[in-house]
């Protein structure tokens, strides 16, 4: 008789838990393009394991055009994105995302950044040549024009290249980085756009070799003056002065540190549920109502049966692939 009850419970009130997740956006990074076959795929993973309405969102027309990083304007337009969203950043499409949260006003609300190394707190050598001699070579030829103002207009990855032994010119003619981490003029409206973010997600792969340093991804960095070493971001100003409100979150705990074992851009799909997909599911809402054909309640509580749902995706067996995002 009991077990007859519950079933008959399970039946009246199962119509009443609203499981809703926000929807997330993807920026692809330099060279990229939302049809590529690693981006398709890894969007509609995650979609599918969380329920959630996932977009791409194209950076100009596609691969060439991130080559010069134009913003995109179609966020505001999208309806579904209203109530708040979710920003899922692919290297260089960090600072597509980081602008967006920062410079756009009357924006739909980003709740969380999910950051895949991204270049948060600059590069010295030039994407995708490495980590090598030769690539620090080539950055000393190229820093007498990287921060000319020719280049810093027609090339995207110029306005985030930060030389350490060229702080200077870094600082008076990049036209990009030093705005979006407040190096020069501290902007408060950025400060407090970037700090209202409820999860910074900063991933770093460990066998990194397109940016240097890959510690960038945490938001670490050469000192100033100095290739020598590189500093974690606690010991740099840009947090102990808190230039952009990254201080803040981490002491609010919402800064995550995470680390993948890949190279760049190059994550299992096991990876991608430990370190992304919680994220996506935080800011799922639930209601449970009475049935109005019956007096019953349900027997467990509500709690106890949502978190059943959520461990089932986390724990959903896929074969093992890597997902490779370039």
């Amino acid at each position: 008789m009991k077990f007859t009850l519950f079933f008959i419970n399970v039946l009246f009130t199962l119509h009443s838990i609203t499981i809703y997740s926000l929807p997330f956006v993807v920026f692809h990074g330099i060279s990229d393009k939302c049809s590529n076959g690693g981006i398709t795929h890894f969007t509609e993973l995650l979609s599918n394991w969380s329920g959630s309405s996932g977009h791409c969102i194209e950076i100009g027309n596609g691969e060439w055009d991130s080559w010069f990083m134009p913003f995109p304007k179609q966020l505001k337009k999208m309806s579904e994105l209203s109530e708040g969203y979710n920003i899922i950043g692919l290297s260089q499409g960090n600072m597509v995302g980081r602008g967006v949260i920062e410079f756009c006003d009357d924006g739909p609300p980003v709740r969380n950044l999910i950051s895949l190394a991204g270049p948060h707190a600059g590069i010295a050598s030039i994407p995708l040549c490495g980590s090598g001699i030769w690539c620090i070579l080539e950055d000393s030829l190229l820093k007498l024009a990287i921060y000319s103002n020719f280049i810093q207009a027609h090339l995207a990855p110029a306005g985030y290249i930060k030389i350490p032994t060229d702080i200077a010119n870094y600082r008076k003619g990049c036209k990009f980085l030093p705005v979006l981490n407040n190096e020069v003029h501290r902007n408060s409206t950025y400060k407090k756009r970037f700090a209202s973010l409820e999860n910074l997600v900063l991933i770093m792969f460990e066998k990194d070799e397109i940016l240097v340093p890959k510690q960038t991804s945490w938001f670490g960095y050469y000192p100033d003056g100095s290739f020598s070493t590189v500093l974690p971001a606690q010991k740099t100003k840009l947090y102990t002065e808190d230039w952009i409100g990254l201080k803040m979150l981490d002491e609010a705990g919402k800064v995550k540190l995470l680390k993948v074992c890949g190279s760049h851009l190059e994550i299992s799909t096991s990876e991608m549920k430990k370190n992304i997909l919680p994220y996506l599911l935080d800011n799922v809402s639930t209601t449970v109502t009475k049935s109005r054909s019956s007096g019953l309640l349900w027997p467990l509580s509500f709690d106890d049966e949502f978190s059943g749902v959520v461990e089932e995706i986390l724990q959903l067996h896929t074969p093992a692939e890597t997902v490779s995002l370039r």
